[in-house]
């Protein structure tokens, strides 16, 4: 392997035995990047069936085997040789049962790498052999409780959303740990069990809407939060029309209707020029700063301190102006098309984007010439529009938007093709004397990031890294360009595991650090669009100019594999939710409503960011080049829509659920209330026979109307019951949780551990936070590796905390780091407290 344009994972084995979204998910995304995936389905076929299933098993080749039969069970042992990476989602305990025991297999191969991917943790005692649906571990999560507060206002509880979160989480998280495997065993010859259940994976997916901030001041606190907390201390009902609540959002992060009666999703809060910039195209500046438009200079200061009401660039704005600027916006958007819209914020670099559904998303100029959405020709459903890779080389780009469809073999001709990577590809990682012993080391110890990037998904990447031992430092400007909304409260997840230095690198001292520090680190990363490269210094020529070799990802908004109109536009979370399809499904096309969780695809994408670094470095292990890893938040939309995002001649039509009032997919997936609580259940037609010998739903076969049986006979009996009856007769069903339940069950004050050996859930309490408020997250805890060690990482530095500590390592004197301190080259902090009050 030393094509610099090869394929990264080239060479590599998977034996892929998932189901369902995510292990088949995982298989894909390594086929993806060039690894030989045989993918092995039960006698009757795939659990799910599904046309994404031809998404899913794209790259691969496809056969059945019964593993109850000793011919099937010897077949699937004998392939399972020849693999690097096996792969396999069923409950814990069922492949060992099956007779395809991982422990025994790496006791004879310690160089293999096994996956595993349960709904729930195999040491969660209480859940470990439910049927773990999407719906089930979406409910069991807290995903579907006091979704957001749109909903909380409106008085919809439980929501219900068809986006399979939980295995989009669990694809990236899952692939990204086999990725680092893969590169720790270039250096010890060794492999590792992984699992990554994904309820785990699900709740660090949701972490900055599980973390709680005793104290947190009322200015970070947006309209609808104070809303809310006005009307549960008055005891006022939450019934706000989607009309009414509206108003309550500020004039810079909300929908406005345009010319041709389409939506357009505006975008820039928290953020000085792109408020501006926005107001200045709309035509509206001049008059709101006639109006009085107040502007204080240091956002970072205390409320107390500052020399007006509010600022632009702020977040929340307070009701007063939100009001007087949201009037000036809507009249103003009504004057061209939503598309028209789009182009002008586009070009004149403000974040926002036009609403559009999923089937226009899949059918765009822009995500298809970009390679977001690629073509291939499935021999079921032929020529299909599929989701384009979730994360790539751009080495290799081009080779990656041109898959091919699935293809069904023999086992004689999988066990051919396995045995054919094996011979051109000879092992490079020690083997025999030279396989290192067992040790707790990281994947990442003693690897160095400078981390350049802003607001959730790229430094929730590097963030997501220290866990495997990474050591990375996080360089900002000295004057910040985002609210403290943006700029500090987000950094509670994003700076843990990180020292912080504020440095002016567009000053010629300041250059000379930065160069300074890419020498002294294996990798960059930053999010930006292309076009800001070059004048950073970051185009692959002058960052190899100043440390040869040097790795490089780079994340964006609407980037893909390929160029494409938009592909410079910036933007966030929201505006791909809502240009891809995802607030028309959960609102409704003419209501279209942010989906509830923060961070959305922000997170995901910084997972996927940390298994495209993992795979640079495994290819810069194999063949000594460096490379520029790439994803974007427009192709993990893709992957959160899995289900949808796809189009072929003669396709359905895309109405799957969609809008507020939907509480699930059908009559037997759906929300019911009990006589006591809500029960979520997830079956199916096929099975009616078990459901009928369920106390109390005798009858179900014969009833005309089943949705209208099960809403009568499930209010006999409280959700608990209910819920233990079904699992008790392997039908999926869960009671709805709240985050807030979750946290008062699973949380214990911060010991310097992650809770992996707590079952499916582990909450760490730290009163002794930075930022001097209490504060209760989620452990980083969905990847759990048997041999590897998982790091309970730093908490969160303010700005600037090692700023001396970084220039002194980087050669600079006392006398040096000083000078600079006092010339504003570089700085000690934003503010005067770490979280403004």
């Amino acid at each position: 392997m030393n094509n610099n344009n090869q394929l990264p994972l080239t060479g590599v084995r998977v034996v892929d035995f998932g189901q369902q979204i995510a292990a088949p998910a995982v298989a894909m995304t390594l086929a993806d990047l060039g690894a030989s995936v045989v993918h092995i389905d039960p006698p009757q076929g795939p659990q799910w069936d599904h046309p994404a299933n031809a998404v899913l098993n794209r790259n691969k080749s496809c056969l059945r085997l019964d593993l109850k039969s000793a011919e099937g069970l010897a077949q699937a042992l004998a392939l399972i040789e020849q693999a690097d990476i096996v792969i396999e989602s069923f409950r814990p305990g069922v492949m060992q049962k099956l007779g395809i025991d991982f422990n025994a297999l790496r006791e004879v191969r310690p160089e293999l790498i096994t996956l595993s991917v349960p709904g729930f943790a195999s040491n969660d005692e209480l859940r470990r052999d439910w049927k773990a649906t999407e719906a089930v571990v979406a409910a069991t999560a807290g995903a579907f409780t006091d979704m957001g507060f749109n909903r909380v206002l409106l008085g919809l509880n439980p929501s219900f959303s068809p986006l399979p979160l939980g295995s989009a989480y669990a694809t990236t998280l899952a692939a990204a740990s086999v990725a680092l495997a893969l590169q720790a065993r270039e250096r010890t010859g060794r492999g590792d069990a992984i699992e990554v259940p994904v309820i785990s994976a699900l709740m660090e997916g949701l972490s900055y809407n599980s973390y709680v901030i005793e104290g947190l001041p009322e200015r970070y606190k947006t309209m609808r939060e104070l809303e809310i907390e006005h009307r549960k201390a008055n005891n006022i009902v939450m019934d706000l029309t989607y009309e009414d609540l509206q108003e309550y959002l500020d004039p810079f992060y909300r929908t406005y209707k345009c010319a041709d009666g389409r939506m357009f999703y505006c975008v820039c809060p928290s953020h000085r020029n792109h408020a501006k910039r926005a107001l200045q195209v709309l035509g509206v500046y001049d008059e709101l700063v006639a109006d009085g438009l107040p502007e204080v200079n240091d956002l970072h200061a205390p409320l107390s301190e500052w020399d007006g009401e509010t600022s632009i660039g702020v977040y929340p704005l307070p009701k007063k102006w939100a009001d007087h600027i949201s009037a000036k916006m809507k009249q103003a958007f009504l004057t061209k098309t939503s598309e028209e819209w789009g182009t002008i914020f586009g070009e004149g670099q403000i974040p926002g984007a036009p609403h559009r559904t999923t089937q226009e998303w899949v059918n765009h100029v822009h995500t298809n010439t970009a390679g977001l959405i690629v073509e291939v020709n499935d021999p079921e459903y032929g020529l299909m529009k599929q989701p384009g890779p979730f994360a790539w080389l751009e080495e290799c780009a081009e080779q990656m938007v041109t898959p091919r469809p699935r293809k069904n073999v023999s086992f004689a001709e999988a066990l051919a093709e396995l045995r054919e990577v094996a011979a051109a590809y000879p092992t490079s990682y020690p083997v025999g004397d030279a396989v290192q012993p067992a040790n707790d080391a990281g994947w990442l110890d003693g690897f160095r990031i400078l981390d350049l990037t802003n607001v959730i998904a790229g430094p929730h990447s590097t963030a997501f890294l220290a866990r495997f031992g990474a050591e990375v430092i996080k360089l900002d400007t000295v004057k910040p360009m985002y609210d403290p909304l943006i700029g500090t409260l987000f950094t509670f997840q994003t700076g843990m595991g990180k020292r912080s230095a504020l440095v002016d690198i567009m000053s010629e001292e300041g250059r000379e650090v930065f160069n300074r520090l890419v020498r002294s680190v294996d990798m960059v990363v930053i999010n930006a669009p292309e076009r800001q490269l070059k004048s950073l210094g970051l185009d692959n020529d002058s960052l190899q100019a100043v440390n040869p070799g040097v790795l490089f990802c780079r994340l964006d908004c609407l980037g893909g594999p390929l160029p494409g109109p938009k592909s410079n536009y910036i933007g966030y979370d929201d505006i791909i939710q809502a240009h891809s399809g995802i607030m028309s499904r959960f609102g409704g096309p003419e209501t279209p409503e942010e989906h509830a969780h923060l961070g959305t695809l922000d997170v995901n994408c910084g997972f996927a960011a940390g298994l495209g670094m993992a795979v640079s470095i495994y290819h810069k292990l194999k063949t000594g080049q460096p490379t520029r890893s790439r994803t974007s938040l427009s192709s993990v939309t893709n992957l959160a829509q899995l289900s949808f995002a796809f189009d072929y001649a003669g396709r359905a039509p895309f109405n799957e659920p969609s809008g507020r009032e939907v509480l699930g997919h059908n009559a037997l997936s759906h929300f019911y209330k009990t006589s006591e609580g809500w029960l979520y259940l997830d079956s199916k037609a096929a099975e009616l026979p078990q459901l009928e010998r369920v106390e109390g739903l005798a009858g179900i076969s014969a009833a005309a109307d089943v949705g209208a049986f099960l809403k009568a006979a499930l209010q006999a009996a409280p959700a608990a019951y209910w819920a233990e009856q079904l699992q008790a007769a392997d039908i999926a069903a869960a009671e709805p949780l709240s985050i807030e339940t979750l946290r008062e069950l699973y949380s214990r004050e911060g010991d310097g551990t992650v809770g992996i050996d707590l079952g499916s859930f582990a909450f760490s309490v730290h009163p002794e936070h930075p930022s001097g408020h209490c504060l209760t997250q989620i452990d980083h805890l969905a990847i759990r590796p048997s041999e590897a060690s998982i790091k309970a990482v730093s908490l969160p530095e303010r700005w600037g905390h090692s700023t001396r500590e970084v220039l002194a390592e980087m050669g600079y004197s006392a006398a040096e780091v000083e000078s600079m301190i006092e010339r504003n080259i570089a700085s000690l902090g934003w503010a005067k407290e770490f979280l403004p009050s």
